[in-house]
């Protein structure tokens, strides 16, 4: 099994032992316990790496062992507190709120799923806490952001079993 660390207060990402500049929140990190839906927090905790997520217009195929799929113009992340499908992928339209995983900013050509609220989902607890490529922004929603060039890297060493631990 292994690890990406990310160390909030430092905003670094480490993983196969090199460190990197990182995205956090722009509220900046609360223990996973204390997150709230639009808090724009990143939760502290170890999460299991669920899933990559791929724009086919934006990158050839990933080379991980992680499961994978393309996204689709249609495809969503629930973040409405009432929506029984809440903090789980959505088609739009959709009838309550839902994330665009299909953005034109570059956030999310490379979507690394992780672990965060799903295992059940509690409503309210945050939803769509991703590891994703950084864009024109310095900070987050509350997810972790890097660079898609180095994302494509640490992705390709990736495999099921593996954590995303948040300090």
């Amino acid at each position: 099994m292994n690890a990406v660390r990310v160390t909030t207060a430092a905003r670094t990402l480490t993983a196969f032992g090199e460190t990197v500049p990182c995205l956090i929140g722009k509220a900046g990190a609360t223990d996973a316990a204390t997150k709230r839906e639009g808090d724009a927090m990143t939760p502290r905790g170890t999460y299991a790496i669920r899933a990559l997520l791929a724009r086919p217009d934006k990158l050839a195929a990933p080379n991980t062992r992680l499961p994978w799929r393309w996204l689709h113009p249609s495809d969503g992340w629930s973040d409405d507190v009432r929506d029984p499908a809440y903090n789980r992928p959505v088609r739009h339209p959709h009838p309550f709120s839902a994330e665009h995983l299909w953005r034109e900013d570059g956030l999310y050509d490379l979507i690394v799923v992780i672990g965060h609220n799903d295992s059940p989902p509690v409503p309210g607890m945050g939803s769509a806490i991703f590891l994703h490529c950084t864009a024109a922004k310095d900070f987050t929603q509350g997810c972790v952001a890097i660079p898609r060039e180095t994302l494509l890297a640490i992705v390709e060493r990736l495999a099921q079993g593996d954590v995303i631990e948040i300090v």
